[in-house]
């Protein structure tokens, strides 16, 4: 039972202006807990500071207050306990296209993790679990896939590949940055639904950090609303999306397609 909690978060990053030097605070007293089997949805518009705390949960980003705990224990930041750390918390990045290395293969890429966060397996061991996670991510046959580099996989297929990287050290918390962002429509809603069957099946606490208040509803149990590096609203997915309290998740909503909003609404 993973649970990861964030207490309190800030971070400011110092900007010289000339003699001067002036703190921008990008997260702002952030508090929030990812739990099993669940999704939260953190939606903002770009500078909000979403990726901040992405960072911060990853432990790329120290926090300049506030803390991060897993299980109720406070993150070690070095060592052994940092190295526990980074095989519960995992990470789909944004763009699958610099996220994979072009030289090498699909299986070097899911081999890595396996024999870092699993040392002592055989090679046989390490091949078998290399194609049951291309196998969970829907990227058959598998070792055809295994042996092909990202260059001859479409984007769609790369971002499979690095949620099986991510699913390889046996996480118990995900966090998706904008993971469908970079791909193309048609393929957006099959990468999702991917994402929402792992949590179900694996029980996986899911961050899902977007500025599409349409999928934050259908893939979220809870969206949290940021802004200026606060959130301004949080709250179960269908109650932040149909009844917003504060004005910038109204505009959001406002601004989010919605098929079933009649002609005569649009024109105003």
């Amino acid at each position: 039972m993973t649970v990861l909690e964030a207490r309190n978060l800030v971070k400011e990053y110092h900007l010289r202006q000339g003699l001067r030097t002036k703190a921008l605070r990008a997260v702002d007293d952030v508090s929030f807990t990812l739990e099993p089997g669940r999704t939260v949805a953190l939606v903002g518009q770009s500078g909000s500071g979403k990726s901040t705390i992405a960072k911060l949960l990853l432990q790329l980003e120290r926090p300049t207050s506030g803390e991060i705990r897993l299980n109720g224990e406070p993150v070690e930041r070095r060592g052994a306990g940092l190295v526990r750390y980074r095989r519960t918390v995992q990470m789909v990045f944004q763009d699958p296209f610099a996220s994979l290395n072009p030289f090498h293969t699909v299986e070097h890429h899911l081999e890595r993790p396996i024999r870092l966060h699993h040392p002592g397996l055989s090679r046989t061991e390490v091949h078998r679990r290399v194609l049951r996670l291309l196998e969970r991510v829907r990227l058959t046959p598998v070792e055809n896939v295994a042996a092909r580099r990202p260059h001859e996989l479409s984007g769609g297929q790369r971002q499979r590949v690095a949620i099986a990287r991510a699913l390889a050290p046996e996480p118990g918390i995900l966090i998706a940055d904008e993971p469908v962002s970079m791909l193309d429509v048609s393929i957006r809603l099959g990468v999702l639904n991917l994402l929402a069957t792992l949590q179900r099946e694996e029980a996986l606490g899911v961050l899902y950090i977007t500025h599409d208040l349409a999928t934050a509803r259908h893939f979220s149990d809870e969206i949290l609303v940021m802004y200026r590096g606060r959130i301004v609203e949080r709250g179960p997915a269908d109650d932040v999306i149909l009844n917003p309290q504060d004005e910038y998740t109204k505009t959001l909503a406002e601004a989010a397609p919605n098929p079933e909003r009649r002609i005569g609404e649009l024109r105003g």
